[in-house]
Formats: C-alpha cells, sequence, structure tokens
C-alpha cells in the first residue's frame, strides 16, 4: 500500500511551461504551513521552488506567475530585486540569503509531477 504523500503529484502538462515563460503556481504544506510553489522551464528542463524570497518571505513574483526578468535568464524578487538561477535556485545578485527551496520534479509522458518529501507535502482538504 502506497501513501498518497510520497507519490507522485500531477502539476500540469508539458506544454503548460514554456521555456523562459509563465510559471504554474501550485500549493504545498511546507514545514506545516501552507505555501505557494511555482514551476518553470528553463532551457527545456522543468524546475519547481517555493515561491518564498530567501530576503525577505514574500512572494517573488512581479505579476501573477511572472518570474523572469525581462532577459529571460533570471527569476527575479519583485520586492528587492533578487536574482535567482533558474536551473539551481541558487542566489546569485540582490539581497538574497541562500537559494530558494527546491520542489523536485518529474516529467513524463507530457505531464510534469512534483514529488513529495518528508518537509513538502501536499495541500489536505
Amino acid at each position: 500500500m502506497g501513501n498518497t504523500h510520497t507519490l507522485p503529484q500531477a502539476l500540469c502538462h508539458s506544454h503548460d511551461l514554456v521555456d523562459g515563460g509563465m510559471a504554474v503556481p501550485f500549493d504545498v504544506m511546507y514545514q506545516g504551513q501552507t505555501c505557494r510553489g511555482f514551476a518553470i522551464r528553463y532551457e527545456g528542463v522543468v524546475h519547481a521552488y517555493l515561491n518564498r524570497c530567501t530576503h525577505v518571505a514574500m512572494e517573488l513574483d512581479w505579476q501573477p506567475d511572472r518570474f523572469f526578468d525581462p532577459s529571460g535568464r533570471w527569476l527575479l524578487c519583485a520586492s528587492h530585486g533578487a536574482e535567482y538561477a533558474p536551473e539551481t535556485g541558487a542566489c546569485v545578485g540582490g539581497p538574497c540569503r541562500g537559494g530558494l527551496v527546491s520542489i523536485t520534479l518529474n516529467e513524463a509522458d507530457g505531464v510534469v509531477y512534483w514529488l513529495p518529501r518528508h518537509d513538502l507535502q501536499p495541500v489536505t482538504f
């Protein structure tokens, strides 16, 4: 018997994530709190992170589901300009302390899934 809290969670269709484009948001339980996550595609690979800047615990997006800077190279925090590498979540500039909290994704058969772990669980109702 599988535990539903460790099974991959379907997130979106692969075609919903365009390189450097809009993110797909989703809710997760992180350390007991409901938080927003977001998935992006960068250089053909899907990545996901908690939508929480490491400088100040605020959401990053400058417009709903928009995280990339105008160049499409960095994830940008709208509040104070912290920049993160989309492929790793590492801080690359501006006021940030460490990198973004990553969420493991898997892409198979045209669907993107996120993988729960001990501190990152699906939101249950």
